[in-house]
């Protein structure tokens, strides 16, 4: 019997996928569930597993664009299994056509060889100090000659002797979606950015007296952004409008936290989805970033992970960025930036300070959220982040930590 596979669909409103990468080769044995392409969709990467054990016929190639529900593969699930690899590899071999091998062409000694050049024009070029293979002749069969020495322009730059080769590579559909949204976003919103510094000793101090104990009693780390995240949920319930989206002519706000994270995955930015963030404690944040950021690295995230969200945060600082302007996730109306933690000298209560300064930035679409909203917004996550024991552990840190 030869099964027929399709593309099954990613997700709501996608039509099309391409084929990324097949993980196996035309003929081989596949086993039932085996995974045996990874498919980008323009939201994410996706396995596609076997959906039968038997001989696999592709029928698209690498790149590819495919309808959903359009026919990738046959899978012939009466061939018999292989008895061994190498079986297998020698079956190919004869399988495989034999054709003699086409005879070299006879070389035409009066022919010259391109970028070859007639004594004069050497000497010319020598001059100038071109390398004859940098130019193209006019002569016979391309051949360099005196004219064309004496019209030959040097380059501009300076000769180094190193390579100056190129390459070019297909954008992923998930990469070139990922493209026109940012592009989409700068040229449809009004977007702005608005910049704070905050003082992390507070969490820091935290953090250090209390991360082994979280560790132990609840198998995840006590990072920063279980921090950031109830910082940002309480910010939210202060600024609602940060909440909010366009919607046509309406204005469409959120009365629950929906908070994207931006992680890096092996096919580039991921956005995942903590639901109902409003609702989690740092022992709750932690376990969820920590699980979606594995999904992301292992390729296991899926669509409905990464739909929905009211509002962003990235954190550029892991990679060493110091200050940045994000971009909002649309159709979000709101996106913070967290950066490297860095010793600044600053001044407190008259004296200079050496503190671990973080810079923050939020991008907003002032459509719909005023500079007064945004700031306040900005100034909220500052004050919570700058003394967490009081706004986000209502003085009971043991409790706050579940410990």
């Amino acid at each position: 019997m030869i099964l027929e596979m399709k593309v099954p669909s990613p997700g709501e409103s996608i039509t099309e996928v391409e084929i990324a990468t097949w993980l196996v080769e035309d003929g081989d044995y596949v086993e039932k569930d085996q995974a045996i392409a990874e498919v980008d969709s323009d939201k994410a990467t996706l396995e596609l597993p076997a959906e039968a054990s038997g001989i696999i016929t592709l029928k698209a190639e690498e790149g590819d664009a495919v309808e959903v529900g359009a026919v990738v593969c046959l899978i012939d699930t009466e061939a018999e299994k292989p008895a061994g690899k190498a079986q297998a590899e020698e079956k190919k071999k004869e399988d495989t056509p034999k054709t003699e091998a086409p005879k070299a062409p006879v070389a035409d000694t009066k022919t010259y060889a391109t970028g070859s050049a007639s004594p004069a024009a050497k000497k010319i070029l020598a001059e100038k100090n071109i390398p004859s293979n940098s130019i193209s002749g006019t002569g016979k069969d391309g051949r360099i000659t005196k004219n064309d020495a004496v019209n030959a322009v040097p380059s501009m730059g300076t000769p180094t002797g190193g390579s100056r080769g190129t390459s070019r590579k297909k954008m992923s559909m998930l990469r070139r979606k990922v493209a026109e949204r940012l592009v989409e976003v700068k040229n449809t919103t009004a977007m702005l950015t608005t910049f704070n510094e905050v003082n992390m000793a507070p969490i820091f101090a935290l953090r250090s007296e209390y991360k082994e104990t979280f560790k132990a009693k609840h198998g995840v780390g006590l990072g920063f952004m279980s921090f950031f995240t109830l910082a940002v949920v309480r910010a939210l319930k202060m600024y609602p409008a940060v909440n909010s989206m366009m919607d046509g002519k309406e204005m469409l706000s959120y009365d629950f936290c929906d908070i994207s994270i931006a992680v890096s995955g092996p096919k580039g930015l991921m956005v995942p989805v903590i639901r109902n963030a409003e609702n989690l404690s740092f022992r709750g944040v932690e376990s969820e970033v920590k699980r979606l950021a594995l999904r992301a690295r292992d390729g296991q995230i899926t669509v409905d992970e990464m739909t929905g969200g009211t509002f962003t945060i990235t954190n550029g600082g892991v990679f060493g960025s110091m200050l940045s302007t994000p971009i909002i996730n649309p159709p979000q109306s709101g996106i913070l930036g967290m950066h490297n933690i860095v010793e600044r000298p600053m001044a407190v209560n008259g004296e200079v300070v050496i503190l671990p300064i973080m810079y923050v930035a939020l991008s907003y679409d002032h459509r719909i959220i005023d500079g007064k909203e945004s700031v306040g917004f900005l100034v909220a996550v500052k004050e919570a982040l700058e003394n967490p024991t009081e706004l986000l552990m209502n003085n009971d840190i043991t409790k706050a930590l579940e410990l």
